[in-house]
């Protein structure tokens, strides 16, 4: 997002504020996208491009249905603004094949074991025709499809 707004070029990527308690007793407000790894951007063809040319964009798709998606993302828009609490809703279950995208097990697959808490997941890792279970949160996987 940081480059594309250097570039100028627009783009909405919802974010919705996370508050936690640090060991000190502070409240601390972060920011967490509400769709990870999504930005939707309004451009041109040489925006399109130039996003493309970040190298941050794996992936782009055209809208076609672009009055709904509108009337979604202000729906969204509105949900934010409203200040009611909201949660990220994984869409990753027990049985998922996921590779892990951030932290110290970075690039390792395995299988969802089950879902402990809201955000936790226990992740089955092979090794060696041998296995372990590692917690992860939810945020630090990806579906493997």
């Amino acid at each position: 997002m940081r480059r594309l707004r250097d570039l100028d070029i627009k783009h909405y990527a919802p974010q919705i504020p996370i508050r936690n308690r640090a060991p000190s007793g502070r409240v601390r407000t972060t920011y967490a996208p509400l769709f990870n790894n999504y930005v939707f951007l309004c451009g041109s063809e040489n925006d399109r491009y130039q996003s493309v040319c970040t190298g941050c964009i794996v992936k782009h798709e055209q809208i076609t249905e672009t009055d709904s998606f509108l009337a979604d993302l202000k729906q969204i828009h509105k949900l934010i603004d409203s200040g009611v609490p909201l949660t990220i809703e994984s869409r990753i279950q027990p049985g998922e094949a996921v590779r892990v995208r951030s932290g110290v097990f970075s690039g390792y697959e395995g299988t969802v074991i089950r879902r402990d808490q809201e955000t936790r997941l226990i992740v089955s890792v092979q090794f060696m025709d041998q296995g372990v279970s590692v917690r992860l949160e939810d945020c630090q996987l990806e579906s493997i499809c």
